[in-house]
C-alpha cells in the first residue's frame, strides 16, 4: 500500500485486482492443462467441443450447415435480442421493462433519511441502501410470487465514484487522495447486506419502507462465529477472547438463499481490507500468504485497528466464511458457518439432494483456485423451519478434482482422513477450515480459472460452474482443442453428478461452452454458430436457473478493449439440439458489471444488479477519459447533474405481464 500521507494513484478496477497473479504455487494441475489433455485424446467429431479441431479436417461450409441443423430443434428463450455494445444507459430486450427498484443510498425504512450525496454520514447510509449491490436473492411472504424480501449484498465500495472532491489531477494525471475517517465510516456502512419488503403492485415492484423485517446489515454489525472453527484460538483477538464474537461481515459477492428461507452472505475478497505487516515467522504468515494478506487496497487499518495485521494478527482469520442471516427475524445474529470453509467465496448456492441432505455449491474466484461443495449431516425438514436453523455447522466439506477422461471426484476435507493430519500442519478441523485453500492443495485438487457462481439446476440435474478468465495460462498448454494461452473470456463447465444425485462424491464432467467471440478464430470459443454478434459474451460471472431449468449468465469484463461491448445477461440454452445458443437479454451502462440475476417463482420477473456503473470510461468514445465523481462517464440511473452514479437493483418484467423470455 502506498504511504497512508501521500495520494495514491487512480485505482484499478475490481476486475483487475481479481485477476491478478493468484497465490496457489501447488503443483496441481489446472483445468486448462486437464482440458487440454482431455479434448486432445477424445474423437474430433465429438460434439461442438471440438469445433477448432473439426474445422481443420471439415469445410467451414459444412460445418456450419451441421450446426444450423443442430440448432433447428429450437431455443427454450423467446425474445428479441438487444444489440451489443458501449454507453451511457441500461437496456433489455423489446417487449420488456427495466425499472429501477432500489439506488444506492434509497431510505429504507420510514425515518430513514434521504440521499444526499454532498453531505454523506455513516448513520444515514447505515439506514440506506448500500454501494455495489452484487448477490440478489427473494424470500416469498405467504407464499406469494408477488410479496416477499428482497436479500441484496453490498460487495465492495468505488470512493472516487462515491465523493466529491476525493480526485484531483496531478500533471495531467488522475490521483486519488487519503480518505478522511468520516468517509471510511460512509464505506463501513455501504458494505454488508440488505434485507427489505417488497411488493408487486399492478405488474410494478415497490419498496415497503415500514415492512417489518427490513434491515440493514454492515461492517459493524455483530455476528456469531459457529462451527467447528468456534473458539478456535486462531479465532480470537483482543476484543473478542472466546473467538466466538465478531464485528461485521465484508466484501459479499454472490450469495443464496437456503431451503428453509434464510439469506446467505458469501465473503469474497476480505484480504484487501486488512493492511500492516506480519513478522516473517509469526504462525499466520503462510496462512495469510496463500490469502493474499494482507493487500492493503482499503485505509480503514489507519482509523480501526483490527484492520491492521500488525496489531490484530487474527482479525483476518474471522473473515473469508459464509454468512447466515435469518431474514424473518431482524434482531437475529447473523452466524458465520465455519464449517463450509474459508476461502474468497462467490456464492454458496444449494438443493435439497434425494436423502434430504441439503447441497452447497461454492466457488474460491481466484486464478488457480478451487470449486467446493459442503453436504450437510442433517436432513432438512419443510414441515418444521426451526429444525433446519442449525444445519450448517454439521456437514462434510469437499473439494473438486477434474480428471482428463470426463470424471471427476469431490476430495472430503476432513481432519485425519489422507494428507490433513497434524504432520501437515493440520492439527484439528478448525485447522483445515481457516486453511481450506492449503488444504485443497494437499489433496491434489485441481486448479481452475476463477470459479465464481457455481448453480445447481434442479430440472436437469445439472451442476453449472462459471469460470471467469485467467489470462496467466502458458503458451506451451496449448493445443488444437484448447487454443487460448491466454484464457482472457472464461468458459463454463458442467458436471453431472453421479446417478443424478448432488450429495454423491463423484461425477462426470464437460464444458458447456469456451467463451469469447466466435469470429475471432484463435479466440477458440464453442458457442453455436446460430449465437448472432451479439449473442457471445466473455468473462462469465453469476447466473441463475429459472423454475423451468433454463441457464441465464451475466458478466463480469466485457466492458473493455477485448470486447467493445458493455456486461450484461445472456440466456444460454442447455438442452437440445439448441445446445451452447446464447442471445442477449439485457446490457448495463459503461463501466458497470451485471450481478445478480434472480428470477422470482413465476419467472415473471427478472431482478439484475448494476455494479459500478461509470467505473471507466478510458476505452469508450462518448467519453474518452478516466471516470470519477466530478467528470463520470455516465450519471446513470438519475441522469441529473447533482447525482452522483448510483449502482442499482432493477426489476425487468414483461410489457402487460407474463414469463420471462417465454
Amino acid at each position: 500500500m502506498t504511504d497512508e500521507h501521500c495520494p495514491k494513484m487512480f485505482p484499478t478496477t475490481q476486475l483487475e485486482e481479481a485477476d491478478g497473479d493468484g497465490h496457489n504455487s501447488s503443483a496441481n494441475a489446472t483445468m486448462g492443462e486437464i482440458i487440454s489433455r482431455r479434448f486432445s485424446r477424445r474423437n474430433f467429431l465429438q460434439g461442438s467441443l471440438a469445433v477448432s479441431a473439426i474445422a481443420a479436417t471439415v469445410s467451414p461450409l459444412a460445418l456450419m450447415t451441421a450446426e444450423k441443423a443442430r440448432a433447428a430443434g429450437g431455443s427454450a428463450f423467446s425474445f428479441t435480442e438487444v444489440e451489443a455494445g458501449v454507453d451511457a444507459n441500461h437496456h433489455v430486450a423489446e417487449g420488456y421493462d427495466a425499472d429501477v427498484l432500489l439506488r444506492w443510498g434509497d431510505p429504507l425504512f420510514a425515518d430513514a433519511p434521504e440521499f444526499d450525496p454532498t453531505n454523506q454520514t455513516a448513520e444515514a447510509q447505515a439506514r440506506q441502501f448500500g454501494y455495489n449491490n452484487d448477490y440478489v436473492g427473494f424470500i416469498p411472504l405467504d407464499g406469494a410470487a408477488d410479496h416477499g424480501l428482497l436479500v441484496v449484498n453490498h460487495e465492495y465500495t468505488n470512493p472516487h465514484l462515491m465523493f466529491p472532491g476525493l480526485v484531483t489531477l496531478v500533471d495531467g494525471k488522475v490521483e486519488q487522495g487519503p480518505l478522511s475517517k468520516d468517509q471510511v465510516d460512509v464505506e463501513m456502512a455501504a458494505h454488508g447486506g440488505t434485507i427489505v419488503e417488497i411488493r408487486r403492485v399492478d405488474g410494478k415492484w415497490q419498496v415497503v419502507r415500514d415492512g417489518a423485517n427490513n434491515r440493514r446489515i454492515t461492517v459493524n454489525t455483530e455476528m456469531q462465529i459457529t462451527g467447528p472453527a468456534a473458539g478456535h484460538d486462531r479465532l480470537k483477538t483482543a476484543a473478542d477472547a472466546t473467538g466466538t464474537q465478531v464485528i461485521g461481515t465484508l466484501n459479499n459477492c454472490a450469495g443464496g438463499v437456503t431451503p428453509w428461507g434464510t439469506y446467505i452472505m458469501a465473503e469474497e475478497n476480505f484480504h484487501g481490507y486488512f493492511m500492516g505487516e506480519l513478522p516473517a515467522d509469526h504462525p499466520e504468515a503462510v496462512n495469510y500468504e496463500r490469502y493474499g494478506v494482507p493487500e492493503g487496497s482499503y485505509e480503514w487499518g489507519r482509523f480501526y485497528d483490527r484492520f491492521d495485521v500488525s496489531k490484530e494478527p487474527n482479525e483476518p482469520n474471522r473473515f473469508g466464511w459464509v454468512v447466515e442471516v435469518d431474514a424473518m427475524d431482524p434482531t437475529s445474529t447473523p452466524k458465520k458457518r465455519t464449517a463450509l470453509g474459508r476461502t474468497k467465496h462467490e456464492g454458496a448456492e444449494s438443493i435439497v439432494a434425494k436423502n434430504g441432505k441439503v447441497v452447497f455449491y461454492l466457488g474460491d474466484d481466484e486464478r488457480f483456485d478451487y470449486v467446493y461443495k459442503f453436504v450437510t449431516d442433517g436432513t432438512y425438514n419443510p414441515d418444521d423451519r426451526a429444525a433446519n436453523m442449525d444445519l450448517l455447522d454439521a456437514g462434510t466439506l469437499y473439494v473438486a478434482k477434474f480428471e482428463e477422461d470426463g470424471t471427476m471426484e469431490w476430495l472430503p476435507l476432513v481432519h485425519g482422513q489422507g494428507p490433513l493430519t497434524e504432520a501437515n500442519g493440520f492439527a484439528s478441523q478448525a485447522d483445515v477450515l481457516i486453511e481450506t485453500r492449503r488444504a485443497g492443495d494437499v489433496l491434489g485438487a485441481t486448479k481452475m480459472d476463477r470459479p465464481e457462481d457455481v448453480e445447481p439446476n434442479g430440472v436437469n440435474g445439472k451442476v453449472y460452474v462459471m469460470l471467469t478468465n485467467n489470462t496467466k495460462r502458458k503458451a506451451d498448454q496449448v493445443n488444437a482443442a484448447n487454443p487460448r494461452a491466454e484464457n482472457a473470456f472464461g468458459h463454463i463447465i458442467e458436471i453431472s453428478e453421479a446417478e443424478g444425485d448432488f450429495a454423491a462424491t463423484s461425477g462426470t464432467w464437460e464444458v458447456l461452452l469456451k467463451c469469447g467471440d466466435p469470429s475471432v478464430a484463435e479466440v477458440g470459443a464453442t458457442f453455436s454458430t446460430e449465437t448472432t454478434k451479439n449473442g457471445w459474451f466473455g468473462m462469465p460471472d453469476n447466473c441463475a436457473v429459472d423454475s423451468a431449468g433454463r441457464l441465464w449468465v451475466s458478466t463480469d469484463g466485457n466492458s473493455n478493449k477485448a470486447t467493445g461491448r458493455t456486461d450484461g445477461l445472456w440466456a444460454v440454452d442447455t438442452e437440445g439440439d439448441a445446445r451452447a445458443t446464447s442471445k442477449l437479454f439485457f446490457r448495463v451502462p459503461v463501466g458497470a458489471e451485471m450481478c445478480g440475476p434472480l428470477f422470482t417463482p413465476d419467472d415473471e420477473t427478472a431482478f439484475v444488479a448494476v455494479q459500478h456503473p461509470a467505473d471507466g470510461g478510458e476505452d469508450w468514445d462518448g467519453h474518452g477519459r478516466p471516470s470519477y465523481y466530478e467528470d463520470l462517464s455516465t450519471r446513470w440511473p438519475d441522469f441529473k447533474d447533482d447525482m452522483p452514479v448510483r449502482p442499482s437493483v432493477l426489476a425487468i418484467t414483461k410489457v402487460g405481464g407474463g414469463k420471462i423470455a417465454v
